[in-house]
């Protein structure tokens, strides 16, 4: 039922693409359980564990007690969908498909997409995602649906604007509607194809009907490997019904913030991240009654940095941990995510890690997870496994020459992380290059472009090298 771990296979990225290598590795049991959780906005300091002081995570700050915590995690892009794109495929932002959000025939995976779900279902796993899709599905001809991307199960939003909406009247169960008695009203002219207004007679709160899921189809799957991927929409904002109310943040109730002298929206902001971290809490106490916590890694961590289209304060909160910028933006708080991982018996307790990875890692490290190689499928993958980092093995572990980003929309441009280095190029492809030594200055203060020439040219090569132009997205005229 579970082959043994005695051989894996990764690719690594270089300067001049990946390389396939072979090593041996200490014989393991079984294949584990692979549950990762992608929250939806979550700053890198709105939680506990990363230094959060006004909301509660208990259950979230418990498991990186148990496991590990990263530092120096970075999301696939600074928005939901190309991020999502690029831990699914492995492929950074310069070569995926999805470079940035667009309409719904651009905004979608295609059949010669290989998703980490793919590779784990032929493994052998059982696949399921549950929550916020938003990379296909919209009409049947653009397909893209989780179900021709892999994954075995679905339940959840198919359509990001949708996904707005945390009590819509309906969602997604393997291609067929599921009514949730939500009365939707009052939607703004151009959402009503999507129902992403406000619910006036409220029944069922999409993430606690994730969470049911979820622990529903754990347990169905607790006999076999399983690979679950749940991306709650939570604290992402409903910027319709804020355009109606001057409030966007939608949770049944405020809790411990009730009380709390805030803004009604930095209540429903802190009681939507609380209730997140509640349903995390539900998870991990499933796989101890299940028995498999220690046949079990679990991954939680963000899409992208954090938002402002609720009409909360970020700021209030130091959502960015102190990091220069937020959602939609280049600058680490648009892109430095928390990541935190738990195998109970395997990955040592209370650890810190600040080794450079970002969402493209997934795959490689899922793979070898599975004791399954990555696919030779032509795709020049971004992708180096974590597990010797997880293991305490950092002796074995291969590192990124360097992380790249790019988006398109309004204002085209580019960025790569390389060492104790981020450069920031804009426009696409442009002489006009940013600087800055993240060592001693995280919070991007200091563009010392002017004088490291020697650096700048090095981040021009990277950038060149990593963007290759898409038909999806055109490059912008210089």
């Amino acid at each position: 039922m579970r082959g043994s771990l005695t051989k894996w296979l990764v690719g690594f990225a270089t300067l001049i693409g990946p390389v396939v290598v072979e090593a041996d590795h200490p014989e393991r049991e079984s294949r584990p359980n692979i549950i990762l959780i992608v929250a939806d906005d979550l700053g890198y300091g709105e939680l506990g564990c990363y230094g959060q002081q006004k909301i509660k995570t208990p259950s979230i700050d418990r498991m990186a007690r148990q496991g590990m915590r990263f530092t120096q995690f970075y999301a696939g892009a600074s928005l939901c969908a190309s991020s999502r794109n690029v831990l699914l495929t492995g492929e950074h932002t310069g070569r995926c498909r999805i470079r940035d959000n667009g309409p719904p025939n651009i905004q979608t995976l295609r059949p010669d997409d290989v998703t980490i779900a793919e590779v784990l279902r032929h493994a052998g796993y059982a696949t399921a995602v549950i929550g916020k899709w938003a990379i296909g599905g919209d009409f049947p001809e653009t397909g893209g649906r989780p179900e021709d991307q892999g994954f075995d199960y679905f339940y959840g939003y198919l359509n990001t604007v949708h996904a707005h909406n945390h009590y819509p009247s309906y969602l997604w169960k393997n291609g067929k509607k599921v009514l949730l008695g939500n009365v939707v009203q009052n939607v703004p002219p151009g959402y009503a194809g999507f129902v992403g207004g406000m619910a006036t007679k409220k029944v069922a709160y999409s993430q606690d009907r994730f969470i049911e899921e979820s622990l529903a189809w754990m347990e169905q799957h607790r006999e076999e490997p399983f690979f679950l991927l749940l991306t709650p929409t939570i604290p992402h904002a409903n910027p319709e019904a804020r355009k109606l109310t001057g409030n966007g943040t939608e949770v049944p109730e405020l809790g411990a913030y009730a009380a709390s002298d805030w803004s009604i929206q930095n209540k429903g902001q802190a009681a939507m991240i609380s209730r997140l971290d509640a349903g995390v809490g539900q998870i991990l106490k499933k796989l101890g009654e299940l028995k498999i916590d220690k046949d079990t890694v679990i991954f939680f961590t963000s899409d992208n940095g954090p938002h402002n289209e609720a009409g909360h304060d970020p700021d209030f909160f130091n959502a960015a941990g102190g990091l220069r910028g937020r959602k939609f933006g280049l600058y680490e708080g648009g892109l430095r995510v928390p990541l935190i991982a738990r195998w109970s018996g395997t990955i040592p307790a209370n650890r810190v890690s600040h080794h450079l990875a970002y969402f493209g890692d997934f795959f490689a490290t899922f793979c070898q997870l599975a004791d399954t190689p990555m696919p030779d499928d032509g795709k020049q993958r971004q992708s180096i496994s974590l597990l010797p980092t997880l293991l305490g093995e950092k002796q074995s572990q291969e590192e990124h020459a360097y992380l790249y980003w790019e988006l398109h929309g309004g204002h085209p441009r580019q960025a790569v992380r390389f060492g104790d280095y981020k450069a920031i190029r804009n426009p696409l492809g442009s002489d006009n290059v940013e600087l800055y030594n993240l060592k001693n200055d995280s919070a991007e203060r200091h563009n010392i472009a002017a004088k490291d020439p020697q650096h700048v040219a090095l981040a021009k090569q990277m950038m060149d090298t990593a963007h290759q132009e898409s038909p999806l997205w055109p490059d912008p005229p210089q």
